[in-house]
């Protein structure tokens, strides 16, 4: 082999990759440069990125948004197609509005479009608390509203009422209000009584318990939780005072909670929809509601 071709084949020689200087378990990491197309194609990227970034929406600003060069015309598009169906279901929801609420029920027109709207408000709105199929999560305060257990009410007026104003919010001077002493936390009753009357609770709604302990607890009940629960412990509506004789618990009905209930009480908020939806919106879920098994007629006169 002559110079010349051992002076080529040396200068074509590659020389030795050098290391970053990173060792795993004796493993050492190269450093290798990255592949020349896809150098590329991270440059392609940026740019294009950068080219999306001014012709269509994308860079918050304090009160908006860059609009772009193209405009925001998917948001026109979505607003234009919000409008045609405002205006497609105006005469509906005018009447919806102005129906009495306990015939709304009876009225298959009116039902048959507050049903689907009040059940697309209802996923939209309140299913984060009761659950998309509205069963509630025992243990949390979030009502079933399946069955016809009500703490303040099942019929439509009624059910309109709670979901307009909400429960114990402070945003709202209409909204249902009714609280439970902190019976232990401060000092109302010695932890004696209050295991007395856990006892009662749990012989009134069927339940194992002490016989000798509820029966001292009869007398707690009667003296301290009847003017809300009533004597026979059935609850009372107007004050969204539960009913304690049943199987239907909103915090769970165990000894264990039972006792946490009265030595702490709860205080559960529910928000006021009125001002964030539109009163054919709240009728719409109040049908809803009412129409998932537990709806009542309205109260007698």
């Amino acid at each position: 082999m002559c110079a010349k071709q051992i002076r080529k084949t040396t200068s074509r020689a590659k020389a030795p990759v050098q290391t970053t200087g990173h060792i795993w378990d004796g493993v050492e990491e190269l450093n290798n440069p990255l592949p020349r197309w896809w150098v590329w194609v991270l440059y392609l990227t940026i740019i294009w990125g950068i080219g999306y970034t001014i012709a269509y929406p994308a860079w918050p600003l304090l009160t908006g948004a860059t609009q772009g060069i193209l405009g925001p015309q998917e948001r026109a598009a979505v607003a234009a197609e919000i409008a045609r169906f405002d205006a497609a279901n105006a005469t509906i929801k005018a009447a919806l509005t102005a129906a009495p609420l306990e015939s709304i029920p009876a009225d298959d027109a009116l039902k048959a479009y507050a049903i689907p709207a009040g059940a697309s408000v209802f996923k939209n709105n309140c299913a984060q608390c009761h659950g998309a199929g509205a069963a509630g999560v025992q243990g949390k305060g979030y009502p079933n509203l399946l069955d016809n257990d009500w703490l303040w009410g099942g019929d439509m007026e009624s059910i309109h009422t709670t979901i307009a104003h909400g429960i114990r919010n402070t945003a709202d001077s209409d909204a249902r209000y009714s609280e439970m002493p902190k019976f232990g936390a401060d000092g109302l009753l010695e932890p004696a009584q209050i295991a007395q009357v856990v006892e009662h609770v749990l012989a009134i709604s069927g339940q194992e318990h002490d016989a000798a302990l509820a029966s001292a607890g009869a007398t707690v009940f009667l003296e301290n939780c009847a003017a809300c629960h009533t004597e026979a412990g059935t609850g009372d509506r107007a004050q969204g005072a539960p009913n304690l004789t049943d199987a239907i618990w909103l915090y769970g009905g165990d000894r264990a909670t039972i006792t946490e209930t009265v030595t702490n009480a709860r205080f559960g908020v529910m928000p006021a929809w009125a001002g964030k939806l539109s009163e054919d919106e709240v009728r719409a879920v109040a049908t809803y509601v009412h129409s998932l098994g537990g709806g009542e007629g309205a109260p007698a006169p």
